[in-house]
């Protein structure tokens, strides 16, 4: 079988070059990567990770993507962002999907599982513990978060704080008053900053307004479409209903506008419902969100940690703690409140 070795004596180039030429990346000559590329087909050579390690001074070329649920829409599109860069700078991608299990996230963050297997991690959607951000450190494995914020490590997130009072505020100005939350009261012990931030939002929103919080009016939707559905099928049952609703996710959001078409309730007319993220199905629902933008926050995640491994590769000045901007998308679901 030909090796990495074969290509470098072939060519008269050194291991480490075979393998940027073979990966695409930078500091190769076009002529180099020409006759790597053609010495590897005339001798039918297949990369092996060892090789390529070897070649790149023991590292993998391979980051490590640990997401809650990799089936809900906004970690699906985190990780094609990221993806889609790494993969162009010569990465691969190990994805772990820890469902939300507490002893899923301590077997990857706590254990060699993951620091063998990659040279870099990216934490989507919840806050690392001191002892997960001090395990990593001590076997050198650059981190970013994505969602959340630890000093210790770079990350990229919203100010999910303001995006629930961009929404509530909207509610507010169109007369409404009594306003219920659908997002996910309890994480099980997992640190989700995303929901605890929309609901601290959603309340302050609130007293800002002068109206003052009532837990009747929060409901557990789970960021699901069944779990949005249920929760709007209880805010309607309630005797006194609110007359507008602030889902902590599209989805969920989805969900409610299901359970209003269910019970016969008009939107916007007698119920308004907006949502946050900017869902790829949102226009098709006519749904008012607030809009993040989820595909380039896995790529600006993805070029701190590229910044790290490849400091000669151009990703320079990168700001340590990036914080998106969001905007109000309004379409048909919000309007005044009934009189």
């Amino acid at each position: 079988m030909t090796s990495i070795h074969d290509l470098a004596r072939e060519t008269g180039v050194s291991t480490a070059t075979v393998s940027r030429a073979l990966r695409g990346l930078p500091r190769v000559s076009p002529d180099t990567r020409e006759r790597v590329l053609d010495a590897a087909v005339r001798l039918g050579y297949t990369p092996s990770p060892h090789a390529v390690g070897l070649a790149s001074g023991g590292r993998t070329r391979t980051i490590a993507i640990v997401v809650l649920w990799v089936t809900r829409w906004y970690f699906s599109t985190v990780v094609h962002g990221a993806e889609s860069l790494l993969r162009e700078r010569g990465y691969d991608v190990l994805l772990y999907n820890i469902g939300g299990d507490a002893e899923a996230r301590r077997r990857v963050l706590l254990t060699q599982l993951l620091t063998k297997r990659a040279d870099a991690v990216m934490v989507v959607g919840f806050t690392p513990t001191p002892e997960e951000v001090l395990w990593l450190g001590r076997h050198d494995v650059p981190a970013v978060t994505l969602g959340a914020r630890v000093d210790e490590w770079p990350s990229v997130r919203i100010d999910d704080e303001n995006v629930a009072r961009v929404a509530v505020e909207h509610l507010v100005a169109l007369g409404h008053r009594r306003i219920a939350y659908v997002g996910q009261l309890s994480d099980d012990g997992l640190d989700l900053a995303t929901p605890r931030d929309r609901l601290h939002g959603y309340r302050e929103s609130l007293r800002a307004a002068g109206v003052d919080p009532e837990e009747s009016l929060e409901f557990d939707g789970g960021f699901t479409l069944d779990g949005g559905r249920e929760a709007g099928r209880r805010l309607l049952q309630l005797r006194e209903r609110p007359t507008a609703v602030f889902c902590a996710s599209d989805e969920m959001a989805y969900g409610v506008l299901r359970s209003c078409l269910e019970a016969g309730v008009d939107v916007p007319r007698e119920m308004s419902v907006i949502g946050v993220d900017g869902h790829d199905m949102a226009g098709f629902f006519d749904l008012t969100t607030v809009e993040q933008p989820v595909e380039q926050q896995g790529r600006a995640a993805a070029r701190h940690l590229l910044q790290r491994l490849d400091p000669d590769d151009g990703e320079v000045g990168l700001v340590e703690h990036v914080e998106v901007p969001t905007r109000l998308v309004v379409r048909g679901t919000t309007g005044p409140a009934c009189a």
